[in-house]
């Protein structure tokens, strides 16, 4: 079973920065893609950010220009850094990796921005 360790969420105001990590159990070499989604109190898990294994990345537009998903190869790990934080960025935030055509999900880290 393949296990996903989010980390970084917090609080912090609006306009602030948070940086998120995900620790995948296997190489990151293994993952074809890595998501990283966030799910708003009454509202569906939304796809925020996704790397594929070539490094191609792709964002919501909502996010765009403001998160950054990137990857550690040395340290395997997966990051998403969030800048300029808005309160409707306030979510729990998972990261998915999908292997083999098979999603696997974190528990997620909660994400407030207060305003």
């Amino acid at each position: 079973q393949v296990q996903l360790v989010e980390s970084g969420g917090g609080l912090v105001q609006a306009g602030g920065s948070l940086r998120l990590s995900c620790a995948p159990s296997i190489s990151i070499f293994s993952i074809n893609r890595m998501d990283w989604y966030r799910q708003a109190p009454g509202k569906q898990r939304e796809l925020v950010a996704t790397m594929t294994s070539d490094g191609t990345t792709d964002y919501a537009d909502s996010v765009k220009g403001r998160f950054t998903i990137a990857k550690d190869n040395a340290k395997n790990m997966v990051y998403l850094q969030m800048n300029s934080l808005k309160p409707e960025d306030t979510a729990v935030y998972y990261c998915n990796a999908l292997i083999a055509f098979i999603s696997h999900w974190g528990q997620g880290t909660q994400v407030t921005v207060s305003s």
